[in-house]
């Protein structure tokens, strides 16, 4: 496993540095008669300092409506220096949702960089079919899209309904126990998202308790109360699960060199087609190994994150 990047380690202010990612559809209603649910998308900020997570609303998958949503960012969060984001190349599965937000993401790229130029950031965007490069942000889009459709359900809620529960949602998640504030071991606190965004935890207030299934809530914020709370007792869950050591990547190999031919890891190949190639440039990150590299195929040359390449021949007993 490679070295954290800078951009992770330096003790800046939050969100100055962060990643963006979208998730969704998830239905809203207009409340009016005869007019059908209408999609709605979630941009999930995510601080690459404080890891604190910032959620906003989009209307819709346009430049324009992403541009709308990054200004009421920096108007709460301030100004970041430099923003990192997913190319949307990796979403090439045959699902017509994903080829959606791939589409309509590539199609932002110009006009998100000419905004972010007027503005004095910068858009960094990680390398083709490597979504691990931004593993900070697909875990956070991870804990927020997948509970928010599960909790939701089949409960359709206007726009002003479904921006409360996000922001509920960004305060539990925001909530997250990270580190000890000390070493005193009658210090029961844990260091916080929220600690480095108010100064002190997030808390909430006494919830009323309401029915468990929303659609026997006769009010509509006591099925907003609902849905927070089933939110709250399904994330937990999974978060503490999730604290738990993973050994990966313990052992080195060697670094991937020009003119090595290498196996390509590739989506919806035929049966029996192998996508072979020539390495013809390296990416190293700072610690000296090889993380991306261009590969010479039949069909042209590509960029790809080295856990899509694999280099022949294979020192592997049995092959």
């Amino acid at each position: 496993m490679g070295n954290l990047p800078v951009e992770r380690l330096r003790a800046l202010r939050p969100f100055l540095i962060c990643g963006v990612d979208f998730c969704g559809p998830i239905y809203t209603t207009l409340k009016i008669r005869g007019r059908p649910p209408v999609k709605t998308y979630i941009a999930v900020f995510i601080c690459f300092t404080s890891k604190a997570v910032h959620l906003e609303l989009v209307s819709d998958l346009s430049s324009n409506s992403f541009i709308l949503a990054l200004k009421r960012f920096i108007g709460r969060r301030g100004m970041p220096t430099k923003i990192f984001s997913d190319n949307a190349t990796n979403s090439v599965g045959a699902d017509r949702k994903l080829r959606e937000l791939k589409e309509a993401f590539l199609a932002m790229g110009p006009d998100l960089k000419r905004f972010a130029a007027d503005e004095g950031c910068s858009f960094t965007f990680i390398p083709p079919r490597a979504p691990h490069f931004g593993g900070l942000w697909e875990a956070a889009v991870k804990s927020a899209k997948h509970h928010i459709v599960r909790v939701t359900g089949s409960a359709l809620l206007t726009a002003e309904e479904l921006a409360t529960v996000l922001a509920e949602v960004e305060a539990i998640l925001n909530s997250r126990p990270l580190v000890p504030v000390s070493q005193d071991p009658n210090d029961g606190e844990a260091l916080t998202p929220a600690h480095l965004l108010i100064g002190c935890s997030l808390r909430a207030l006494p919830p009323e308790k309401v029915p468990v299934d929303p659609v026997r809530c006769c009010e509509r914020w006591q099925l907003v109360c609902c849905l927070k709370q089933q939110f709250w007792r399904q994330w937990s869950k999974v978060y503490l699960t999730g604290l738990q050591e993973r050994n990966k990547w313990l052992h080195p190999k060697r670094n991937m060199q020009l003119n090595d031919l290498v196996l390509v890891h590739e989506d919806n190949v035929p049966p029996q087609q192998w996508v072979l190639g020539r390495v013809v440039e390296t990416v190293e990150g700072q610690d000296g190994k090889v993380r991306v590299a261009e590969v010479a195929t039949k069909t042209g040359t590509i960029k790809r994150p080295i856990h899509k390449l694999a280099v022949l021949p294979l020192d592997i007993e049995g092959i």
